[in-house]
């Protein structure tokens, strides 16, 4: 994979309860990256439609989109690297969050619906309900061969996937770009 431009966006993707936030963590501080996480950007009326069990249409998440998009961009322009969580689920959106001019690169968190939702039981504070992952999973269209990224299996532990997904991409400490 070549780098066409100076700085790095990392955008880590797949349904809720995948363990995005926690990767892009650990990937933010292995690389000294800043990291953002989607659920920051979403508007309030997103936010009371999932808690109230109600899955976002296209129109729902055009804006949302839009907002990582910009933030990509804006980091791209300060010269920073950076990483986002961002489930990302179909191809549109990611050909919409592509459109920034920081060189976008796909971390897929995959795994089984059943282990997915055994830890979204476990977890506290979220607004994304259970009940919502079916339909995560029915919209997903999975990262294809012509997408720049990588695919990592999340019945591996959050320290295997960083390791993957620093190896796959040939990136450590502060480079600025994968390798080829």
């Amino acid at each position: 994979m070549e780098a066409s431009r100076a700085t790095t966006a990392l955008v880590v993707m797949g349904p809720s309860g995948t363990g995005k936030t926690t990767v892009a963590e650990l990937l933010g501080d292995r690389l000294g990256w800043i990291t953002a996480e989607a659920d920051e950007f979403h508007p309030q009326a997103n936010i009371d439609k999932m808690t109230g069990g109600e899955p976002l249409t296209d129109d729902d998440r055009w804006p949302w989109l839009r907002a990582i998009r910009d933030w990509m961009t804006e980091k791209q322009e300060q010269g920073s690297n950076a990483i986002v969580t961002c489930s990302a689920l179909k191809r549109v959106y990611r050909d919409l969050l592509r459109e920034s001019t920081a060189d976008v690169v796909f971390v897929q968190l995959t795994g089984p619906i059943d282990l997915i939702a055994k830890r979204m039981e476990g977890r506290s504070g979220h607004f994304m309900p259970k009940s919502l992952l079916e339909s995560q999973f029915d919209t997903l269209e999975e990262l294809q061969s012509d997408e720049a990224g990588v695919k990592a299996d999340v019945s591996n532990t959050p320290d295997e996937i960083a390791d993957q997904v620093l190896r796959e991409l040939q990136l450590s400490g502060e480079s600025a770009a994968p390798g080829p």
